[in-house]
């Protein structure tokens, strides 16, 4: 139909679509036929600067003062690594047992588990398990913008599902399956950008929903599992049904320690496993082993710990100092508070002027309303109320109110 009306023939049209298909500007929906992508095709990105005097509280990352120091560590590790067993055993038994401890203790089933080289390529590794170009996978709205690009890169279709403070919502989920993803992705505790966490109410009422979905694969990023200050609620159903969690070292030990640690269903490590083999092949043994040292190290733990109360003190010092000032905002758990704003673009250069960065949500949603992230891992709380009053500025401006 397409070639007659252009006036093309029906091989130039098939051409035309498998350009755009590769190019990630389409993809393939099945009976519901070829749908343009939600998200742009991917493109190298360059961080730019802020200009000198500019607070940057852009990048979501921890704060420097409240990692552990890695020099005494690596120091201790052997300078000579057994080569042989690289071939035989790649992941460290003294960090998988460490790994599995810390899994049990939230009630999670670790008897199989690997080691990977950080939280997306856990997610994307899990995700090649199961899901296949023109599948349709659920994720949170917003939602992390890599993960979400992974998407586009892997050719699958991805259905938004709206989120409050305590997570996924029920009605969005449940109009979500009905479209029948093959996967779910979702961050159970201190959600990018939002805050959010699963309640022990709403975990039930989502797994519920889940339950008698057997063949779709559950894939949570715990990621901020030491620094989130909740307890662990899942949504995967560790009796048969196949799932995979992701938790990282980068937010609590060092963005540079590029692991972390997958628990799952035998089927779906295994075959993470053996992609990993044909890719990579493993981990990095110094990084293991500088991993595991540090995790029995009482002062990492403790450090740890402060971390985790200076977080929360940060983020519910910005909360309450824009709840003064009418914005409701989402946070208060992990590294990020996201504020709903009538323009993003307006507000960004706004604050920027006024000595603030901060990102802006675009990259984050499909269809969630327009906002800012705000990372909080180094706004000590005294700065909030001068952040939340430049804030509420930008949305009584009689110029962000044009350009919304």
């Amino acid at each position: 139909m397409l070639a007659r009306r252009v006036g093309v023939s029906p091989a130039t049209v098939a051409t035309a679509y498998r350009l755009l298909r590769e190019r990630g500007l389409v993809v393939a929906g099945g009976r519901r036929g070829t749908l343009v992508s939600a998200r742009p095709p991917l493109t190298a990105t360059t961080p730019v600067g802020v200009p000198p005097g500019v607070r940057d509280l852009r990048v979501g990352l921890p704060d420097q003062d409240l990692l552990p120091d890695l020099g005494p560590v690596l120091a201790s590790l052997p300078t000579r690594p057994v080569v042989a067993r690289y071939a035989h055993e790649p992941d460290d038994d003294r960090l998988l047992a460490l790994a599995r401890d810390r899994f049990d203790g939230d009630g999670v089933d670790a008897r199989h588990a690997a080691v990977v080289g950080g939280a997306l390529d856990g997610i994307e590794r899990a995700l090649s398990t199961h899901v296949r170009r023109g599948d349709a996978v659920a994720v949170e709205d917003p939602s992390y913008p890599p993960v979400l690009d992974l998407l586009v890169a892997m050719g699958a279709s991805p259905i938004p599902v709206a989120v409050d403070d305590g997570g996924l919502r029920p009605e969005a989920l449940r109009a979500a399956l009905a479209r029948r993803p093959v996967a779910v992705i979702a961050v159970p505790r201190a959600q990018n950008p939002t805050g959010a966490a699963l309640t022990p109410s709403r975990a039930a009422e989502l797994r519920a929903l889940l339950q008698s979905e057997r063949e779709l694969l559950v894939v949570e990023d715990d990621y901020a599992h030491d620094i989130a200050g909740t307890s662990l609620q899942t949504l995967t159903n560790q009796v048969d049904g196949r799932w995979a969690i992701v938790r990282s070292v980068s937010k609590s030990l060092h963005p540079d320690l590029r692991l972390a640690v997958v628990a799952g269903d035998a089927t779906t490590v295994a075959r993470l496993r053996g992609r990993q083999a044909l890719g990579t092949g493993w981990v990095s043994t110094i990084l293991q082993q500088t991993v595991a040292t540090l995790w029995t190290d009482p002062a990492t733990e403790r450090l740890i710990e402060r971390a985790r109360a200076a977080y929360a003190e940060r983020g519910k010092a910005l909360m309450a100092a824009l709840a003064e000032r009418g914005i409701t905002a989402a946070g208060g758990r992990g590294l990020n508070v996201w504020v709903p704003v009538r323009h993003e673009a307006a507000t960004v250069e706004a604050l920027l002027a006024a000595g603030w960065a901060v990102r802006a949500g675009e990259p984050f949603r499909l269809r969630t309303p327009p906002g800012v992230r705000v990372t909080i891992a180094t706004l000590q709380p005294h700065e909030a109320p001068a952040l939340a009053e430049a804030i509420a500025a930008t949305q009584r401006s009689p110029a962000t109110a044009r350009a919304y």
